[in-house]
């Protein structure tokens, strides 16, 4: 898991939590990380801030062994990326051209430990049910069609 720092085109900026299961974010040569991105809420915060502002910032957190690091780039999107067939339920690449890569003091980090993966990270041979959040009512128009659904013939339909 990391913490992806994007900003607006007027600077305005966004923080979100990025997860998947170990492995997720690749080094894919010296200078340049991967990270697919998979369904959300549907606002687009990250990718629409990486499309009109390019910059971003992660960070990364070792919560076991009190550790960080930090990476400053340039971030683009890919719906034809190599990497993509790699990732189950990933929609796009998340490619970071680094600029600046650097630790960053550990000591205020709070000692954790790992106890179990998400039920909705996407792995291979594996289908994450639909969030909750996603049944109610109130969002169902604002929502594509759930994964795996093929009838369009109902609004009424479960998730």
């Amino acid at each position: 898991m990391f913490f992806l720092a994007t900003a607006d085109a007027e600077g305005h900026p966004e923080c979100s939590y990025k997860g998947g299961m170990p492995g997720f974010v690749r080094v894919v040569n010296p200078s340049t990380l991967a990270f697919p991105d998979y369904d959300g809420n549907g606002m687009f915060k990250s990718l629409g801030n990486m499309l009109v502002n390019p910059h971003v910032g992660m960070l990364f957190i070792d919560f076991e062994r009190p550790d960080r690091i930090r990476v400053n780039g340039s971030a683009t999107m890919h719906d034809d990326d190599p990497l993509l067939s790699e990732y189950p339920g990933a929609q796009l690449i998340v490619r970071v051209q680094a600029k600046q890569i650097f630790p960053n003091c550990p000591r205020y980090i709070h000692k954790m430990h790992f106890i179990d993966y998400s039920k909705y990270a996407p792995r291979l041979d594996y289908t994450p049910p639909e969030p909750e959040w996603k049944q109610m009512e109130e969002f169902r128009d604002a929502l594509p069609q759930p994964r795996g659904s093929n009838d369009t013939s109902s609004t009424n339909e479960t998730c």
